[in-house]
């Protein structure tokens, strides 16, 4: 059983910033991609940013120089860091991990940037 827990989610104003962790716990074995995921309301889930078990990193078109994402192999964790928010920022973000055993989700966390 694989579990992810998200932190870090609120409400900030528009330029602001703020950083979000995931935790990855269980039979994780080796994790190769860890991602960010933001769905709103009537629209798909999209990408925000993954980086690979090599440190390789791929962000989404609307983030690019605003978003950091990184890892820590040693405490299964992935932050991104969120800069220059946008009220469109605004959504629920998801931690995504790719492992041996499959793809898996965490439950989201809330981001709500104030124009």
């Amino acid at each position: 059983q694989v579990q992810l827990v998200e932190s870090g989610g609120g409400l900030v104003q528009a330029g602001g910033s703020l950083t979000l962790s995931c935790a990855a716990s269980g039979d994780l074995g080796d994790i190769n991609t860890m991602g960010w995921y933001r769905q709103v309301p009537g629209k798909q889930r999209e990408l925000v940013a993954e980086i690979t078990s090599g440190g390789r990193t791929n962000s989404g078109r609307s983030v690019k120089g605003r978003f950091a994402i990184s890892r820590d192999d040693v405490r299964d964790t992935v932050s991104l860091t969120l800069s220059s928010l946008k009220p469109e920022d605004t959504g629920v973000y998801y931690c995504n991990i790719e492992v041996r055993s499959g793809n898996y989700w965490g439950k989201g966390t809330l981001v709500t940037v104030s124009s």
